[in-house]
């Protein structure tokens, strides 16, 4: 009977000892969702050809290294209040001097939301403003937004 009670006290403290494991299910901090559209026909969406996307001083993005997509999810700076991306199009044939290049500037300010214990905190970003260049992006909407808290929708449409 002793030799029992002692297997009983030591399964008992295993389970005590032993902490509920955590895995992070809940979307992490949103990144910024564009959805391209035909300037002539703003309904219709339309796909960027040989789409390249990179941030400001740094190399391209790897899943947007001249593909052809109508939607992008590129993420944004948590350490900075401005983001600032180039994207590259060729709708003729690929040769670089048909290269035509875009700036996007986005600005920002930053908070943190308490997620769970074991995702941690997500950043949100507030006040968000974007400004463009006279590229090959014809028009955008809307120049700015109050917040980005989810990217289960497109934030900005591109008019091309």
């Amino acid at each position: 009977m002793k030799k029992n009670s002692i297997y009983i006290l030591f399964l008992a403290l295993v389970f005590i000892a032993c902490e509920k494991d955590d895995i992070c299910l809940s979307p992490t901090t949103p990144k910024l969702v564009l959805r391209f559209y035909d300037t002539a026909n703003q309904t219709a969406l339309k796909s960027v050809e040989r789409l390249s996307i990179w941030a400001d001083g740094k190399d391209t993005l790897s899943i947007y290294k001249s593909v052809s997509l109508d939607s992008v999810a590129i993420p944004l700076n948590v350490n900075t209040t401005q983001t600032i991306y180039h994207l590259k199009t060729n709708t003729v044939d690929g040769n670089k001097a048909n290269n035509l290049t875009n700036t996007i500037t986005i600005n920002y300010t930053t908070s943190e939301e308490y997620v769970s214990r074991s995702c941690g905190f997500k950043t949100i970003f507030n006040n968000v403003t974007i400004s463009s260049n006279n590229g090959w992006i014809q028009s955008f909407t809307p120049t700015s937004l109050t917040i980005i808290d989810t990217q289960t929708s497109a934030h900005v449409k591109i008019y091309h």
